[in-house]
């Protein structure tokens, strides 16, 4: 067989496969676009996070070293977490651009000839947790926001959960314009309050400057050695002030580092330091038993109702971070077959990593509004709030340990150093979150885990299939000889016929062999696989493998975050001398009709059962490949698991 490759670029990927950077000429528009989408999560922290901390020990009456305490793991907290662990390393380990939990396991696995499944392990059990987030964040970042209503009128609070449910509709309405249409209108808005946050937090430490004693760490290690019978409450209020961490990373490949980077640096980290900062300096002014919330409270009375606005228009922000994240980590995960099938749009020209989701979207606005009516109040959904979050965070620290093992060849003594320092932060963490499992931590979990579920019957269930299909299929290379030697009736045009196994026979060219008995002139075996980069470029996506005059071997390489687009890919054999024209071509399917094999433990059986369901509910296949209908045949079959 003689084999050839196609040639050529595509958009933002040079022929050696790098991702070309953002041009500095729209570096502006990008860290405008990266502060209201990736950083609205973490700024609204200030509105809760203080406030829950301070309310970690009911009934007594905090002296001002506490109060320094709290604030002094709030900040270094802060600073610890997401400034070096996140800013200065998680977001180094890209693959090719894009961020996330899966992207880092694609990393990890490109250093193993054989990788272990424990790092697959890991992959699934972060992508589950970051679905029991994307739940939690936008339910209690708008209802803290509504609930600043409270304070300026207390009798309005019967209307707190309805405007919250009106709002968090309107946001997962609006997903379908895409996250580039949505940022231009969020980015300014979140400039205009991270800016806000800084100058009232800068207004009370003027007054009282004594709060900035609160920078040195010692004080916060000496309020958790002083009040252990707390530490766990405590820390897991301080963990509010991180969340968010996660979502930077995940939406990576929307903005790219150097815009998340400078936006961090240059606005959100000093806000946030400021405002917290503020709301320790009012809190050490008036005493804390006088203040209820003190982000709030500490605006004058006549910024009090716009300040209420703008916070209620930066939480609807804050929860377009992580919806926009979980589109993009669920079409990764669809790509590494972890996922069945579902429609991916994309909403950007220019950002291949922009996409929007109709089926996740639906899904995660029932479970956001399902947690609003239920807990009704952001105090109540704190509890549940941390421990998805404090999950995906543990396994981003293993995965990023390999990486920096494997990938960027760390010493040993480095790789050992960093990983201890950060398991204990964030072990901390997870365990104080874990702590309130029962007050509402079960939420996220049980999503986590029905959502792991899912993914790992969808693997199991496609492995067993691919295993009975594969011994069930004649192999291609015998079948071709034998048709070669005896060529039955052909006739014009060309017949791509489609399968994920590389070495057998398609059942659709079987089954059309056994009712049609014809052949087309030209008969493609096509296979699509998915590489474990981002994308690929052009000169690498297709490779043609002739057997003889009849039969040709193509397969199409898309990177896990491409949408595949088989007559596209197809065209590029035009490169290689391949006359493809769709207009003559057919596209044979075949459409399998799965049913739960015999009974072999309860067990295999439901898993069988759920992987039935998800295939008969996954997105059609010539809709997901780009396939024109009208040139598309079924044939169907039936395999038992």
């Amino acid at each position: 067989m003689t084999q050839t490759n196609a040639a050529g670029d595509i958009a933002g990927i040079d022929a050696s496969g790098a991702v070309h950077s953002h041009p500095d000429k729209h570096l502006p528009v990008l860290i405008l676009g990266a502060l209201g989408v990736v950083y609205g999560d973490i700024g609204t922290s200030p509105i809760y996070a203080f406030r829950e901390a301070m309310h970690a020990r009911p009934g007594a009456a905090s002296s001002n070293v506490e109060i320094l305490g709290l604030l002094s793991l709030i900040v270094w907290a802060l600073t610890l977490t997401v400034a070096v662990k996140y800013i200065f390393f998680v977001t180094r380990a890209d693959n090719n651009g894009e961020g996330g939990t899966l992207s880092l396991v694609a990393l990890a696995r490109k250093t193993f000839t054989n990788p272990p499944a424990w790092i697959t392990g890991l992959g699934v059990v972060g992508a589950a947790l970051f679905f029991g987030d994307a739940i939690i964040t936008p339910a209690m970042s708008v209802l803290s926001a509504v609930e600043g209503l409270e304070v300026v009128a207390p009798d309005l609070s019967r209307f707190v959960v309805p405007i919250t449910i009106v709002i968090i509709i309107g946001i997962f309405t609006v997903q379908r314009f895409g996250t580039a249409k949505v940022s231009i209108v969020f980015g300014p808005i979140t400039a205009l309050w991270f800016l806000t946050l800084g100058i009232s937090g800068l207004v009370h430490i003027v007054g009282h400057p004594v709060v900035l004693w609160a920078l040195n760490p010692l004080l916060g290690v000496e309020f958790l050695a002083t009040h252990i019978g707390i530490s766990f409450v405590v820390v897991g209020a301080i963990f509010l002030a991180v969340t968010g961490a996660e979502a930077l990373y995940v939406d990576l490949g929307h903005f790219g580092r150097k815009p998340i980077v400078m936006a961090w640096f240059g606005m959100v980290f000093p806000c946030l330091l400021l405002n917290y900062f503020g709301q320790g300096a009012f809190v050490l002014r008036v005493g804390v038993e006088n203040v209820e919330s003190p982000f709030f409270e500490m605006q004058p009375e006549w910024a009090l109702v716009p300040f209420v606005g703008l916070a209620t228009a930066a939480t609807i922000i804050a929860s377009q971070a992580v919806i926009s994240g979980m589109f993009s980590l669920a079409q990764q995960a669809i790509a590494l077959n972890m996922l069945p099938r579902m429609v991916v749009e994309h909403t950007s020209e220019t950002q291949s990593g922009q996409v929007y989701m109709p089926q996740i979207n639906s899904m995660l606005m029932i479970g956001v509004l399902l947690l609003v009516v239920s807990f009704r109040s952001s105090a109540a959904l704190s509890h549940a709030y941390g421990i998805a979050v404090s999950g995906v965070m543990v396994v981003t620290l293993m995965l990023l340990v390999v990486v920096m093992w494997r990938n960027w060849k760390w010493h040993p003594l480095a790789v050992i150093a960093f990983g201890v320092f950060f398991a204990i932060l964030d072990g901390a963490f997870f365990a104080a979150n874990a702590s309130k499992l029962f007050q509402g931590g079960w939420v996220p979990a049980v999503v986590a885990v029905m959502v792991a579920i899912v993914m790992w019957s969808w693997m199991a269930g496609r492995r067993r299939l691919s295993e009975k299909t594969r011994r069930d299929e004649v192999p291609l290379e015998f079948l071709v000889d034998n048709l070669s030697k005896k060529k039955p009736t052909t006739v014009p045009g060309t017949a791509v016929f489609l399968t994920s196994d590389i070495e057998g026979a398609p059942t659709a060219l079987l089954h059309s062999l056994k009712h049609y008995k014809v052949l087309h002139e030209q008969n493609v075996i096509l296979t699509v696989r998915t590489s474990a980069s981002p994308r690929v470029p052009d000169d690498e996506k297709v490779t043609i493998d002739a057997y003889n005059e009849l039969f040709s071997r193509v397969v199409v390489t898309f990177g896990y975050m491409e949408t595949p687009n088989i007559p596209k890919a197809l065209a590029l054999g035009r490169k290689l001398g391949w006359k493809f024209d769709i207009m003559s071509t057919s596209f044979f399917l075949s459409r399998r009709s799965l049913k739960p094999g015999p009974k072999s433990g309860l067990v295999r059986n439901l898993q069988d059962r759920l992987f039935t369901r998800l295939a008969r509910n996954a997105s059609d296949a010539t809709e997901y490949f780009h396939i024109p209908t009208g040139r598309v045949v079924e044939i169907g079959t039936q395999v038992v698991l």
